[in-house]
């Protein structure tokens, strides 16, 4: 690649002085008609690499859609997980929220002993809803041992 040419025109009517209130001229750099050029090229190379981006990224997104979709997933769940964990916390700091969830999570694990886990009839239905929920998320029946 060769170095633009510079070419200086001196203007006798720029003259400023310097520091010791000499007066000089002031030499104005003017690029060549090549640096020009050059700069046109890239402008056409960076205008048509924009111009074929939307193809190349609707091609990257279809080849690697899945994986793409996994990652997002895997972000978001992340990004939920602290956003829940940091609302928790928040709660936490009030005071007489963090007792009253106590009290509600004590209250419910009460209930829960006394419908479901006291008598064997009332197991055996816990044991059937379970199965229920099984089925419904595996999306077959599942046999009872």
């Amino acid at each position: 690649m060769q170095e633009p040419e510079i070419v200086e025109t001196k203007s006798p009517e720029a003259t400023v002085p310097n520091i010791n209130n000499q007066t000089g001229t002031i030499t104005k750099l003017q690029p060549t008609a090549q640096s020009q050029d050059q700069w046109l090229k890239y402008g056409e190379q960076v205008s048509g690499f924009l111009a074929t981006l939307p193809d190349y990224l609707g091609t990257f997104f279809n080849r690697y859609k899945q994986p793409l979709i996994t990652i997002g997933l895997i972000v978001t769940a992340i990004v939920t997980v602290r956003v829940v964990l940091a609302i928790l916390d928040a709660l936490n700091d009030i005071p007489l929220v963090a007792p009253t969830f106590e009290l509600i999570g004590i209250g419910y694990s009460a209930w829960f002993v006394y419908r479901y886990l006291l008598k064997a009839s009332n197991r055996e239905e816990l044991t059937s809803e379970i199965a229920a929920l099984k089925s419904q998320v595996v999306g077959k029946q599942i046999s009872e041992s």
